[in-house]
């Protein structure tokens, strides 16, 4: 069994195109929730999310790729060459031939298929894109990445809902710490905004109709977010070798299933992951000093995670600090807990822990230390980042820091 460390990460969100953009705006408490600009709410009840604004392909990509990738396919290559330069990986043949890339993404490329389904039935159209079926499928982000790259290992794309990029770094480093692959490139990434999607999340009735304010007594729901983060992981003993920087180690990975209702939550499925990534890890409910919540700003959300953590933890619960940054980078989906994955491991490695952002008025319910609004220096041994999905899916991911 090898120790296993994140060596590269890479960023594409609302808060910024890069990581280090996405660190600066989370340590200033920076909301990117804004107007959608990029589609037409005016049949929409909500008009905020967080959208990546001025994004340009072209800036990112080569042009002759572009056409062959959605969106969310897009940003998955752009956080993934992010995280491999950050990594400083040299490709050789052996290593192109075992890396293992495993993604998340809850909805891929539905908004190609939107396209086309509008060109069917509103503009009577007998025939969609060509291409569709390539655009849309769920995998394409990993697909894009291992062509990009020229990886020819394991490679595929985990579908959990909100908890698929959690669970996919989490199978990642499970492979990378049994000797299955010698490196892993893992994440995910997501791009929401197209109609048909914006009215089916109004129809659920969650999405808030002006901020995202998890924890708070006046939360009103979650707002939505898009966008990509990749991590690359590696034994501990090849990053030294080649003269890489481990940034964090990651030390466990739980998972567990509710069992219950398809959309509302219960603690003891959350508590159970979080035992589990901690005994996973071998760590001491004591050595965690921070947890990147998952934190939605539901009402019935945060009270449940507030309960499972308190569960999890007993009395060191009042000494753990809390934060949601989907405060900041909004609730994107699949590639939620890769991004959240990312802003753990800064956390830990510069010191500072991001906060909740939004926040107004304490909840009883949610009496945790939540990080209220301003960034916090600490210096933290380990962390757990939380992920909860629909369907009673949940994922937690344990890292710690490298002294």
């Amino acid at each position: 069994m090898h120790r296993v460390v994140v060596t590269g990460v890479g960023v594409i969100s609302a808060l910024g195109k890069n990581t280090a953009g996405f660190w600066e705006s989370l340590v200033a408490g920076t909301s990117a929730i804004r107007e959608i600009k990029s589609v037409d709410v005016s049949q929409i009840r909500f008009k905020n999310a967080a959208e990546i604004r001025n994004y340009v392909p072209e800036e990112h990509l080569e042009p002759k790729d572009i056409p062959f990738m959605d969106r969310f396919a897009q940003f998955a290559v752009i956080s993934a060459r992010e995280a491999i330069a950050d990594a400083g990986v040299e490709w050789t043949p052996d290593l192109r031939e075992n890396t293992a890339v495993i993604t998340g993404s809850c909805l891929g490329g539905r908004g190609t298929e939107e396209t086309g389904y509008w060109e069917l039935f509103h503009n009577n159209k007998n025939r969609v894109h060509p291409l569709t079926i390539p655009l849309s499928m769920s995998n394409a982000g990993a697909s894009h990445i291992c062509m990009q790259f020229g990886i020819e290992g394991p490679a595929y794309t985990i579908s959990t809902a909100c908890a698929s990029s959690a669970h996919a770094i989490g199978q990642a480093f499970w492979m990378v710490r049994s000797g299955a692959a010698p490196m892993a490139i893992a994440g995910g990434s997501e791009a929401p905004f197209f109609l048909g999607g914006l009215k089916a999340w109004e129809a659920l009735r969650v999405i808030s109709k002006d901020t995202c304010r998890p924890f708070s007594a006046e939360r009103s729901g979650m707002v939505l977010g898009e966008g990509a983060a990749m991590l690359v992981l590696e034994p501990l003993e090849t990053a030294l070798a080649r003269g890489a920087r481990p940034l964090v180690e990651i030390v466990g990975f739980g998972m567990s299933a509710d069992a219950g209702h398809i959309t509302q939550p219960v603690a003891t499925g959350p508590s159970r992951a979080m035992n589990l990534a901690l005994r996973d890890a071998r760590l001491a409910p004591e050595q965690i000093g921070y947890i990147n919540a998952h934190g939605t700003a539901t009402e019935a959300n945060d009270r449940i995670e507030t309960a499972a953590i308190r569960s999890t933890f007993g009395k060191h619960a009042e000494k753990l600090a809390v934060s949601s940054t989907k405060s900041m980078h909004g609730h994107a989906l699949g590639a939620a807990g890769a991004l959240e994955a990312v802003a753990s491991i800064r956390s830990l490695e510069r010191g500072i822990l991001p906060p909740t952002a939004n926040f107004l008025t304490a909840d009883p319910a949610c009496d945790l230390d939540i990080i209220p609004n301003q960034a916090r220096k600490a210096s933290v041994e380990a962390c757990l980042s939380n992920s909860f999905a629909f369907g009673g899916l949940n994922a937690v991911l344990a890292f710690k820091a490298i002294p």
